[in-house]
């Protein structure tokens, strides 16, 4: 675990995505599984039917076991998609097994924009984020262009809500002591790892 205060979130951002990029594609792949098993028979994953996933990208934990268990068991799943308009914009898309995928312009593959099939964030269950580091007061450090942010800022207006539950995904190394947090900032309810819960 890092101990972060003489970091800015900038060099702390740097730092974990450095260390991230640096596991093998060995450790990668046992992350993974790690993380399938921390995750796949819990009831928040078991229970939930509209569950939000993200794609691989930059190093970060890989949720694909996941996304393949859910659709194996009827779950109907989504995946991040960016909006061309508002350039800011992150909406949910569904997206069904072997569904061709495109790279967006950040080089992170999703499925073709299809309205029809996207849906509004408080309606789904759950919620599987990225992330670059966590601590274990909720506290989610992102990779600083704010669309989980954006799309979750609701959350912030209600004073009681129950959807969509927020878990990130990340790898041990990820884990900080104690992230400052912005006003804008999002807390999740519990952050999973390959080896743990937080």
């Amino acid at each position: 675990m890092l101990n972060t205060p003489a970091l800015s979130r900038a060099q702390l951002r740097r730092h974990l995505r450095a260390q991230r990029r640096a596991l093998s594609r060995h450790a990668q792949r046992q992350a993974a599984r790690g993380l399938y098993k921390q995750l796949a028979q819990h009831p928040l994953f078991r229970r939930a039917q509209h569950v939000a996933l993200y794609l691989p990208n930059d190093g970060e934990i890989d949720p694909r076991p996941l996304l393949q268990a859910a659709q194996r068991r009827g779950k109907v799943t989504y995946l991040p998609v960016l909006s061309a308009w508002p350039r800011n914009k992150m909406v949910f898309q569904r997206i069904r097994a072997r569904e061709p995928l495109s790279k967006n312009r950040f080089g992170i593959y999703e499925p073709r924009r299809q309205h029809k099939q996207q849906r509004k964030v408080w309606t789904l269950d759950l919620v599987l984020l990225p992330l670059v580091g966590f601590d274990r007061f909720g506290g989610r450090l992102g990779m600083g262009a704010g669309f989980y942010d954006r799309s979750l800022a609701y959350l912030s207006r209600r004073r009681s809500w129950h959807k969509p539950r927020l878990l990130g995904l990340a790898h041990e190394c990820q884990h900080v002591e104690r992230l400052a947090m912005a006003s804008w900032d999002v807390p999740l309810q519990g952050t999973v790892t390959d080896k743990a819960w937080y």
